[in-house]
């Protein structure tokens, strides 16, 4: 748990460190379609964050046993490179990377049509390149992206962003240096076209305005996600289509 004010001073003049508005973004970039070994892939930047995630599926689920009869069961692999951070990670899985591809896989849970494909399974895996935090909503972002660039039948996009407070001021998409030094962090993913919340988490504390208020500010972002999804998405098979034609 984040506790109290970090010593370095986050907020100057009523900017931010790296310039932006308490309410604004990072820059994002979007590429579908950059694996051509996976049958849906994404590439995704936020600010620092470069985040890629490939989808595989749906195909028959080995183990056997672990087959669910009426439905798909959606598998979600979230792995930091040991080169995505300053200090070298160490390789493999660990408890962090385990948490956030739980959580993150329920996040896509609820728009995933997984009865379309019983016995089988859909393998989602992302990788981070580079981090600069807020790494998991990144991931979610593009694996949404992957998901529906492979043709899996899903209900919507899901789009997420963090809140966090720094200085005593509830800020959006919290960079690495405030994510270190702030005093809490909340991670938000959500089906933006119909406000349905499918992950919220909580690392510091919040007042029950600043919590509001900061939700307020993460469902409005993730609709600019959304948008920005949605129209990578369009502008991939667009791009095919007119390919096609010629």
């Amino acid at each position: 748990m984040k506790e109290g004010k970090g010593e370095i001073e986050l907020i100057k003049e009523g900017k931010r460190l790296d310039g932006r508005g308490f309410e604004e973004l990072r820059p994002i970039k979007i590429e579908v379609g950059v694996l051509k070994r996976a049958d849906g892939s994404c590439y995704f930047e936020l600010g620092g964050n470069k985040v890629i995630a490939a989808v595989y599926g749906p195909r028959e689920m080995h183990p056997r046993h672990a087959q669910d009869a009426k439905m798909a069961v959606v598998r979600y692999r979230y792995n930091m490179a040991p080169f995505s951070v300053d200090d070298r990670k160490r390789p493999g899985p660990d408890r962090r990377s385990v948490e956030i591809s739980k959580v993150s896989r329920e996040a896509l849970d609820p728009v995933v049509m997984r009865e379309y494909y019983p016995k089988t399974s859909i393998d989602v895996y992302v990788e981070v390149l580079q981090s600069d935090a807020g790494t998991r909503t990144a991931g979610i972002n593009a694996a949404s992206v992957a998901l529906a660039d492979a043709g899996i039948p899903m209900k919507d996009l899901v789009s997420s962003v963090a809140v966090g407070k720094i200085d005593g001021e509830v800020v959006l998409d919290l960079d690495a240096m405030e994510d270190n030094n702030g005093e809490a962090d909340m991670p938000v993913a959500m089906v933006a076209r119909t406000n349905t919340i499918t992950l919220l988490q909580m690392d510091g504390r919040f007042e029950k305005e600043e919590f509001e208020r900061g939700l307020k500010l993460a469902m409005s972002a993730c609709h600019k996600i959304y948008e920005l999804q949605r129209a990578a998405l369009i502008d991939r098979y667009s791009e095919s289509v007119g390919e096609g034609e010629e």
